[in-house]
């Protein structure tokens, strides 16, 4: 029996990286699919793709919409009745902006789709997994949310708040039995992290990348994949409220050598 079989899924920032490769693996362990992105192109491509392996529906939807967010959870249960799991993994980059010429805009954006979208899909898909009695929420975090010098500060402190956020959404749905975990990706080759990538190919320096962790080597989005469907199956039952490093040990040390001038 396949790892997800008769579960349904929704699965946020669905069209690239981490939440392409997770819907993916979902689709291949059985689950029925509801992939959600704002690309709504890059998203049909790829639901088209799995749909000759399983059932995969698409929504375009802003995540960090409260609306849109119900209409999705919406979608789901009309489409099956409810849903079962839920990986709130949509984010954006925080810029590259020196600390002090950060603006407002960039955090309160930064802020809305990292924190505040996996905030809204739990206020509305835990409701259903509670009156059913089971389900697992995921969310994307990061050792940024770990650890400074990790990435920019709206970027690292709405991931520190995704992490805040699992620990109390676990406990406010006490005896519900709603697991709600994070994982916390390192240095991942996605569409946020492709022009550091790009750069350091076109530089010959790709072997460089990542060689602050143990392992010495950057990761795929398939290694977060893995364990968010570790997460979200029935394996993890006894998992709640956990943040999990998937960081090839980068969080295991304080690796972070500052350059002075």
């Amino acid at each position: 029996m396949k790892r997800l079989e008769g579960k349904r899924a929704i699965v946020t920032g669905a069209a690239s990286g981490i939440g392409r490769a997770s819907v993916r693996a979902f689709v291949a362990e059985g689950a029925a699919v509801l992939a959600v992105d704002l690309d709504a192109q890059k998203l049909d491509e790829v639901v088209a793709a799995l749909r000759p392996q399983g059932e995969v529906l698409a929504r375009a939807a802003d995540v960090s919409d409260e609306a849109a967010v119900a209409a999705v959870l919406n979608t789901a249960r009309s489409a099956w009745g409810g849903v079962d799991i839920i990986f709130a993994n949509a984010g954006i980059g925080g810029g590259a902006t020196p600390f002090f010429e950060q603006t407002t805009e960039q955090w309160e954006r930064t802020l809305r789709v990292n924190l505040l979208s996996p905030f809204l899909a739990i206020k509305h898909g835990a409701p259903l997994m509670a009156a059913q009695g089971c389900g697992s929420i995921i969310c994307t975090a990061s050792v940024a949310g770990m650890r400074a010098n990790a990435s920019s500060a709206p970027y690292s402190a709405s991931k520190a708040g995704v992490i805040s956020l699992v620990q109390t959404a676990a406990n406010a749905l006490d005896g519900s039995g709603v697991r709600v975990n994070a994982v916390c990706p390192g240095l991942i080759e996605t569409g946020m992290t492709q022009k550091l990538f790009d750069t350091a190919r076109a530089r010959g320096t790709e072997g460089k990348i990542g060689q602050l962790n143990p392992l010495h080597r950057a990761g795929a989005a398939e290694e977060v994949a893995a364990v968010a469907l570790f997460l979200a199956s029935d394996e993890a039952s006894y998992v709640n409220g956990q943040a999990i490093a998937v960081d090839g040990g980068l969080s295991s040390t304080l690796p972070f050598a500052r350059q002075r001038k």
